[in-house]
């Protein structure tokens, strides 16, 4: 199914990645039904009592009620596509984990990222799985200890159609982010699949 399962090496957490886990040419069409079928938005958040359009389109899908709370907002879930539902079921059977909603981000070029933070919300409850899957435009995902600064900075690239599951403490113990960059690059959808309590 894919080409390669690794197992990083963290203090304080778990990380494993799996390059290859959708194949190129399910990777190109599920990106591409995944821009067309979305309902995508840019949400705002208010920083310093400014609001600041977030630097990506965003959707919130999941099982009815499942509601998602982070920076000032407030995500009422809409219903599973098909798309989605069939990458969550393959996700599921190969990690046998469980999962009732999803974030998708869209990041349309190099001017689009995500800042440091954690997945930690207390809807996910403690040590939350959060298995991430991208398609389209490689991009670096980093994460960095938040109190231990002499470990090195880890720098994932997430490749067309990786699966990288974050599980155990990651979330206590590690930020991550996928910055922007000045590079020329296309488009990358992710997909973070959680389980919201």
């Amino acid at each position: 199914m894919f080409e390669e399962k690794l197992d990083l090496k963290i203090p304080d957490g778990k990380i494993t990645f799996y390059e290859g886990f959708f194949n190129m040419k399910e990777s190109q069409e599920l990106m591409n039904t995944l821009i067309q079928t979305i309902e995508w938005s840019q949400d705002e958040v208010v920083v310093f009592g400014k609001k600041h359009k977030i630097p990506r389109l965003n959707a919130w899908y999941g099982d009815e009620g499942k509601v998602m709370k982070y920076s000032g907002l407030t995500l009422q879930p809409k219903s599973w596509t098909k798309e989605l539902t069939e990458i969550k079921n393959r996700i599921e059977i190969q990690t046998r984990f469980e999962f009732n909603s999803c974030l998708l981000n869209y990041y349309r070029d190099g001017k689009d990222g995500m800042g440091w933070h954690q997945d930690n919300e207390k809807e996910l409850g403690i040590n939350p799985v959060i298995a991430s899957v991208t398609f389209g435009q490689s991009r670096p995902f980093q994460l960095k200890h938040i109190n231990k600064p002499e470990i090195k900075k880890i720098d994932i690239p997430l490749s067309n159609g990786s699966l990288l599951i974050m599980e155990a403490e990651t979330q206590h113990y590690w930020k991550h982010q996928v910055p922007k960059t000045s590079r020329k690059v296309t488009e990358r959808i992710n997909l973070t699949f959680r389980k919201i309590i």
